[in-house]
């Protein structure tokens, strides 16, 4: 019964942090800017960070299964 909002939320976080770090190297492979006004060091480490702890507090989630 407690499982499934570990597995909702897990599944969330790591999507979503997937998805920020695909949106990210897309970006940059384009060298388009990630963030506007921003400078580009900066707007890219910030994502990129992120995205890395979105995905391993998903992963987190899933561990407490």
């Amino acid at each position: 019964m407690e499982s499934g909002p570990a597995i909702f939320a897990g599944a969330a976080f790591a999507l979503f942090g997937a998805a920020l770090l695909v949106w990210t190297g897309a970006r940059v492979l384009h060298r388009a800017p990630v963030a506007h006004g921003v400078s580009p060091a900066t707007s890219i480490t910030l994502t990129t960070v992120a995205g890395l702890v979105f995905v391993v507090l998903g992963v987190w989630c899933f561990g407490r299964i």
